[in-house]
Formats: structure tokens, C-alpha cells, sequence
């Protein structure tokens, strides 16, 4: 499989050279140069294939005979090595646990994906490779913890001052060794800006060799189509029709559902559910794409005003609105819905949200309500973290009720580590060149 630039379609690499290089020198996504087809059987056994098989034909297409079948399923045994329930709340409303990984959310899977391929392209060079990574929350644990300890990888992670939970901030400070983490006194938009302009200085690429694990890389971003298969897995002996409420904030995950939409898993519809942070929302309605200055909500994984992977959406849909309309709907949600419904959830079915899952489910039910009862059909939302990575800004009836796991006790006690760093770009210039 061959990607091309988003930017120019004329400037085409292999996934190697994608996976390494993260952004296109022209700033532009890589995207694939064609969407592969599942087999048709294959989708109507779905039911009886091995997990690991199932990701295996995803995914395959896109590395080609660039990764040996051999070491590709052993990194997609690595990256799957723990579950991804899907749990009954309501009727017809099911919860997608995407928070069983070694830091509790979604983003585990694309950073130990990534960090098997990058791995194993970087098995020979003796050159180390700087990982840099902008994040609004999750991203940076799990990279960080993906990535821990891999030779002649270091991993320097951008997150906005203040505006991360106290156990995320804690997952990504914590590790040291061949992490660092930058406390930049900004948004997360501007941690990406900085990213992206990294990437684009030829000046300091010259210096040291930049990738990226942000979902714009596609060994990121790809391997979430898992979550949509394995889903559909386990509710076809139910369900009919499937509808996909994806809490989004940089787009990635959804964009990665859409792909293997285009590549024939039967999904009725698509809703990307997000905070006030609503560019893609009024994007649907109006046409005009208008990012505006990100702001702080609960959910600040999804705090982000001009998601980077929405440009792949629109590829997918070959820039058409109307198409894009046909099988996506947006709408977004505030603080104030997002804590009523975790507290009426709890109430309710005794199932505890995280803000993002809240705001996915937020999505589902509004979707579901204005597109009618159909029979057989089924509404997923996607929890995305777990509850006690927000415990400390959760509802205050909701606080004592979640539960803690033994393996995340220990992370409050160790002491952050972090570089302050204003949002500018020449001051991580200086810091990467003089590191």
C-alpha cells in the first residue's frame, strides 16, 4: 500500500516512510492511495473468527509486505493483549469499553501498534528517533507507556498546563527514562501547532529525526478500525443495524470507524458527539469550516477547536457535504448536560460514565430519539477512559462511587517530572536542539 499527502496527491510514500516521517513535508495526512474491501464472507463469519484474526485482515491491506506476516501478528497480539467489552446499559444501548489497556484508555491501541511497527522499521538504524507527540489528555499516557523503554526511541510529549486531569498528567510525568514530558503554558491546540511546525523546519529535522505518534500518523489513527469489528463481532447475533456515537475531539477514532465503513462493515450511521468545542458540529450545518480558540471543558481529551483528522473524513467522502451527511451526523453537548447525565446514568442503569463517554452517549440518545424507534437496531456508544482518570473533576455525588484499579494507586504518589515551556514554537526548537 502506497499514501499520498492530502496536500498533494503527487507526493507518494510507502507506509514505512509514513509511519516514520508522521506529516508529509507539505504538512499534509498521508492517506491511503486505495480503501481495500473486506470479503464478504469473511464479514457474514465474523462471529466465529479469532479476535486477532479479525484485526489482522484490517490492517494487513494497509502495511502490505512491508511488516512479515509473522512480526505483524505478534505486534497486533501485543497491541490487543487485553479486552474490549461491550456492555448492555439500556435497552438497545450498549457501552464500548475501550479503557481496559494499561493506561485506561482508547489511545492504547494506536500507541502500541505504532510502537511495534516503528520498532520494527527502526530495528537496523542506528539513529535514534525523536517520537513527538502533542496531547490533550490520553495520548500522552499512552505513548508514553507504549513507547517506554523502546531502543533508540525517545518520546517528548507536549500537554496544555493545567488543563489535563491529575491522573493523566501522572501517566505521562511519572515514567522518566526515555520520556519527557513539556507543561506548555497554552491550549492543546497550541501543543499541535508546535508539533506541526516541528515537523515542517528543515532546520531541525536536520538536527534530529521527528515522528509523530498523534492519530495524524497512520499507524496511529489505522488500528482503531479494531474496535469497530470486534463491536460488530459481538452484536451481530443480536442486531441487524448499528448506529456508532464516537466522542471526538481531534476526529481520529471516528475517522478511523468511517474507514472500515468504506471498507464494508455494515454501520448504519456514524454520530460524532463533542464538547462546546463544536467546529465540526457547525461545520455539518452550515458548510464553513471556522475553527474557533479551543476551550476547557470535563471532557478535555476532546478540547480541541480544529481537528487534524477531518480532513481525512472528507476524503473518504471525496469532499462531498452531501454524501458526508448521508452516513455522519454531528452535534455537540456542555459541561452542564454532560455532568447531568453521568449523575442520571449512575441513577438509572448503576453504570458509571467518564465526561467523554457521557458525551457519546449524549450524541446516541439525541440520534436515536429524532431518527425514531428501528427495530433491531443497535446504539453504541464509545466509553473512552476510564471513570477515575476524571475522578477529581467528576460530579461531587458521583466521586465516592468510582472505583480506583490497585495498578493506578501507585501513580499519585510519584512526583511529576516536566519541562514549563511558554506556547512557542522557537522555545521547543531551542529545547529539542539542545537536547
Amino acid at each position: 500500500m502506497k499514501y499520498f499527502s492530502l496536500q498533494n496527491k503527487q507526493h507518494i510514500v510507502s507506509f514505512e516512510e509514513a509511519v516514520v516521517q508522521g506529516l508529509a513535508p507539505d504538512k499534509g495526512l498521508y492517506f491511503p492511495e486505495r480503501i481495500p474491501a473486506f470479503d464478504k464472507a469473511f464479514l457474514d463469519d465474523i462471529v466465529n473468527k479469532d479476535d486477532l484474526d479479525i484485526a489482522y485482515a484490517a490492517i494487513q491491506p494497509f502495511v502490505g509486505d512491508e511488516i512479515p506476516a509473522a512480526v505483524l501478528k505478534q505486534i497486533i497480539a501485543d497491541t490487543l493483549s487485553f479486552p474490549f467489552p461491550l456492555v448492555n446499559v439500556e435497552d438497545n444501548i450498549y457501552s464500548l469499553e475501550l479503557f481496559h489497556g494499561p493506561t485506561l484508555a482508547f489511545k492504547d491501541v494506536g500507541a502500541r501498534f505504532m510502537a511495534g511497527c516503528l520498532g520494527y522499521f527502526r530495528r537496523n538504524d542506528s539513529r535514534p528517533v525523536t517520537v513527538l507527540v502533542a496531547t490533550s489528555g490520553d495520548t500522552g499516557g499512552a505513548v508514553a507507556a507504549g513507547f517506554y523503554n523502546v531502543p533508540g526511541v525517545r518520546v517528548v510529549i507536549l500537554y496544555p498546563s493545567g488543563k489535563v486531569s491529575t491522573l493523566q498528567e501522572k501517566q505521562l510525568t511519572t515514567l522518566n527514562g526515555n520520556i519527557t514530558a513539556l507543561e506548555i503554558a497554552g491550549t492543546f491546540d497550541d501543543c499541535q501547532r508546535m508539533v506541526k511546525t516541528a515537523f515542517l523546519d528543515a532546520e531541525l529535522q536536520a538536527h534530529c529525526l521527528l515522528t509523530s505518534a498523534n492519530s495524524i500518523n497512520v499507524a496511529r489513527w489505522l488500528p482503531q478500525m479494531f474496535y469497530y469489528l470486534l463491536a460488530y463481532k459481538q452484536l451481530m447475533a443480536k442486531h441487524r443495524d448499528v448506529v456508532f456515537s464516537v466522542p471526538s475531539g481531534n476526529f481520529g477514532n471516528i475517522c478511523a470507524g468511517m474507514m472500515a465503513a468504506a471498507m464494508g462493515l455494515p454501520v448504519k450511521h456514524f454520530v460524532a458527539s463533542t464538547n462546546v468545542n463544536d467546529t465540526v458540529p457547525r461545520f455539518m450545518q452550515t458548510g464553513a469550516y471556522t475553527p474557533g480558540k479551543a476551550t476547557a471543558t470535563l471532557s478535555n481529551a476532546m478540547d480541541v477547536a480544529d481537528p487534524s483528522n477531518f480532513v481525512r473524513i472528507l476524503e473518504l467522502f471525496a469532499n462531498s457535504l452531501p454524501a458526508l451527511k448521508e452516513k455522519l451526523t454531528s452535534m455537540s453537548f456542555g459541561d452542564a448536560d454532560t455532568v447531568t447525565t453521568m449523575e442520571q446514568v449512575w441513577r438509572e442503569h448503576q453504570y458509571m460514565l467518564d465526561p467523554h463517554g457521557a458525551v457519546g452517549y449524549l450524541g446516541l440518545k439525541k440520534y436515536l430519539s429524532a431518527a425514531g424507534p428501528v427495530a433491531n437496531t443497535a446504539g453504541v456508544f464509545l466509553e473512552t477512559a476510564h471513570p477515575v482518570k476524571f475522578a477529581d473533576t467528576a460530579p461531587v455525588s458521583l466521586q465516592d462511587k468510582i472505583v480506583t484499579p490497585e495498578r493506578v494507586q501507585s501513580l499519585y504518589d510519584l512526583e511529576k517530572q516536566s519541562v514549563e515551556l511558554p506556547a512557542e514554537y522557537n522555545a521547543l526548537k531551542q529545547w529539542l536542539t539542545a537536547n
